[in-house]
């Protein structure tokens, strides 16, 4: 029987990563992303090309109904979504709190946290009627740290890390393993990081923090712990789990301040 891995929110990338992972253990990939239907071309057909099997759609997960409508579609017409990802960014970017209008503040939020709950609600009633599916969910440092200038990002972070706790509480006893990932660090990702610092100032951190110096996430190596996140057994599952380069301050630790 056919499974899918559906991934909403596959940019360059821990989506594509984990989207490559997948598809070598014989998954049907689902991409999902925002905009940049260029993109989203190459990508299936980079899977296609490797043997694999792929389709990719464009939604927006702020818009009403869409998401439930592309997951009643994949399950009634390509098969059953064995393990969904949500790596739906939520930064909005370094504001104080003059400059976080409503508006972004609650853009934050839809993308974050409400896009996941809509997810949830539509996507785990199938699983439950199989008694078996992962719904593995990004997080990051904000998840469960606040810092100056991310109230919206922290606010969102956090309800989502919340959220996963209150589904799993709900649904682990019923077959559905739901894990939430605390991505602590920067990540060698050219359409995040990337774009955020430029080309040159993000080249002269990968050659200064990455490569062999393993300073930076590594995509790959981040889509390896998903993948086994989603072949657990139930007796041992993980519920949450973060990783950071080994030479990363930790999020529980700050930076002491020069007094």
């Amino acid at each position: 029987m056919r499974k899918i891995c559906l991934i909403i929110g596959a940019g360059a990338g821990i989506g594509m990563a984990t989207a490559r992972r997948f598809a070598r253990e014989g998954y049907y990939i689902c991409l999902v992303r925002r905009s940049d239907q260029e993109g989203l071309n190459k990508s299936i057909q980079e899977l296609t090309t490797n043997g694999h099997e792929a389709a990719g759609f464009i939604l927006d997960v702020t818009k009403p109904d869409e998401l439930e409508a592309l997951v009643e579609k994949i399950e009634t017409e390509l098969g059953a979504i064995d393990t969904a990802v949500y790596n739906v960014g939520a930064q909005i970017g370094d504001r104080d709190l003059n400059d976080t209008t409503l508006k972004v503040f609650e853009l934050g939020w839809r993308l974050g946290t409400l896009g996941l709950f809509r997810l949830a609600k539509k996507l785990l009633p199938y699983m439950v009627e199989r008694s078996t599916g992962s719904l593995l969910v990004t997080g990051a440092t904000a998840s469960v740290r606040g810092n100056r200038g991310q109230h919206s990002h922290a606010a969102t972070m956090a309800s989502r890390r919340m959220l996963c706790q209150s589904l799993n509480a709900e649904f682990a006893p019923k077959g559905i393993h739901i894990a939430h990932i605390v991505i602590d660090g920067l990540i060698d990702a050219p359409d995040t990081l990337g774009k955020m610092l430029g080309p040159d100032a993000f080249e002269d951190l990968k050659q200064r923090k990455g490569y062999e110096k393993n300073g930076l996430l590594v995509p790959d190596q981040i889509a390896e712990s998903y993948f086994h996140l989603a072949r657990q057994h139930p007796s041992a599952w993980t519920h949450e789990l973060d990783l950071r380069p080994y030479s990363a301050l930790p999020w529980w630790n700050h930076v002491k301040l020069d007094l």
